[in-house]
């Protein structure tokens, strides 16, 4: 669980996995970035003849970032239920299309796989706290039950029960799909949406389809999930109809295909899409501006090519 060895190359290291572990168990770059943060300074704050001690301070650090990041999500839980309308995961741009120039930039120590997309962390969204940190650390970074006992203060049975409750989750949540597939019906979506045709998106969508935004009260947005592909193609078109000038990208959403709304050069919503048998089953909108601030640095968007 981490390398050995308590320089300072040794544990600066260790800080895109830490990275890595914090946005899938937060659902949040910004709170996984001040997570690993924090564990960091209290690796700095304790004595130098302490950190000799510990035989691998990755470990160390992969433990206090799980119980900072358990902390959070019993927070966050009651944070959510005070939050204006629904609330989804930040979404992440891919980093050959939309790297900082220059510096380094925590997105891209992120590896965007299947265990970041949006269907999956919103799976991970319904777990409890500690059945999401055992599931992420075992099944996702195969860390053994052992250790991750230590950053749950748990038994490593009793975490092992935990992660085969998460992992029925994910199993019974999960449908399948293609990349070639899913790129080639959010394409579909996009052109529909373009030419306002309700019945393009409507064959499109699966007729029990449902479309959740988050705008965090801060933008106007549908508070409540919209249900059934028919509404949800009125509510696309409607939308196109109030915002003369808006333009549709073809972007990498978490690792997957999605779109991106922008204005003038501005983003005002990133879409992520769940497609089973050549139709859009789950659409998740984010508006709020807080979580679109990989998103909105000028000069970054690039036309379809």
């Amino acid at each position: 669980m981490g390398t050995v060895g308590a320089g300072a190359d040794g544990i600066a290291g260790e800080r895109r996995q830490l990275i890595n572990i914090a946005y899938r168990l937060l659902g949040s770059l910004t709170e996984a970035e001040d997570a690993v943060q924090d564990a960091y300074a209290r690796w700095c704050a304790l004595p130098r003849s302490r950190q000799e001690e510990i035989l691998s301070p990755g470990a160390w650090l992969t433990t206090v970032t799980s119980r900072i990041c358990l902390d959070l999500l019993g927070s966050a839980r009651t944070r959510r239920e005070r939050y204006v309308g629904a609330w989804l995961p930040e979404p992440l741009p891919d980093r050959t299309e939309w790297g900082r120039a220059g510096g380094a930039d925590p997105a891209d120590q992120l590896i965007l796989d299947e265990s970041v997309g949006m269907a999956f962390l919103v799976v991970l969204e319904s777990m409890t706290s500690a059945e999401r940190v055992a599931f992420v650390l075992h099944d996702v970074f195969r860390y053994p039950f052992t250790e991750i006992a230590n950053a749950l203060g748990r038994s490593p049975a009793a975490c092992k029960q935990l992660a085969s409750s998460a992992r029925r989750r994910v199993t019974a949540s999960r449908a399948p799909v293609t990349a070639t597939g899913r790129a080639d019906v959010v394409r579909g979506v996009k052109e529909a949406w373009e030419t306002k045709d309700i019945a393009a998106l409507i064959r499109l969508l699966n007729p029990a389809a449902v479309m959740t935004a988050d705008g965090g009260g801060m933008v106007g947005t549908a508070l409540r999930p919209v249900e059934g592909g028919a509404r949800i193609a009125q509510y696309m078109v409607a939308v196109a109809d109030k915002a003369p000038g808006l333009e549709l990208l073809e972007r990498s959403v978490n690792g997957a295909p999605g779109l991106v709304a922008q204005r003038a050069g501005v983003v005002m919503t990133v879409a992520s899409f769940d497609v089973s048998d050549g139709r859009i089953t789950r659409i998740w909108a984010v508006r709020n501006p807080e979580k679109l601030r990989l998103w909105a640095r000028e000069g970054q968007g690039r036309g379809p090519e």
